[in-house]
């Protein structure tokens, strides 16, 4: 099947296709029933999705710590989204700012005692929402087909 194309000011536009438009509308429709569901369920912790991959990565590194734009990079964000995000959890005592030697301009968030508590809290309940609304629904062949995907479509 041919892909219409129109000249525009910006140049050639190759418009989707009827099976690449299903297949568009298909993935944006999972993202944002996946992404609503877990956030709710989040919330009802008193954790954000942000939060909580903030909170999930400094769990996972050496000395709970990560450079501020490291984590930014990780979550797609830019520095300042990231630094004000971070200004309120601080506000909460989820982490701490210090400063980083290597980066003179940047900081390092640090884990806090009580970061990690609300994490551990949250964490049954964020992985029971990630099966409800995502992995029990689908088979072990379609979890297979994801990872697939997702090699395909990783920046880089």
């Amino acid at each position: 099947m041919s892909t219409k194309r129109r000249e525009t000011p910006a140049g050639t536009v190759r418009w989707l296709d009827a099976d690449e438009e299903r297949a568009w509308r298909a993935f944006r429709r999972i993202m944002i029933a996946v992404q609503t569901g877990t956030a709710h369920d989040l919330a009802e912790a008193g954790l954000s999705e942000a939060d909580y991959e903030v909170l999930s990565t400094l769990s996972e590194r050496p000395g709970h710590t990560s450079g501020l734009g490291e984590q930014a990079a990780k979550m797609g964000w830019s520095r300042s989204r990231l630094s004000r995000h971070a200004t309120r959890m601080e506000a909460r005592g989820l982490l701490r700012r210090a400063p980083d030697a290597s980066d003179g301009r940047g900081c390092l968030l640090v884990l806090t005692d009580d970061g990690m508590a609300a994490l551990r809290e949250a964490a049954p309940a964020h992985l029971a929402s990630v099966r409800r609304h995502f992995i029990d629904r689908l088979t072990p062949d379609d979890l297979a087909a994801i990872e697939r995907i997702a090699r395909h479509l990783e920046p880089g």
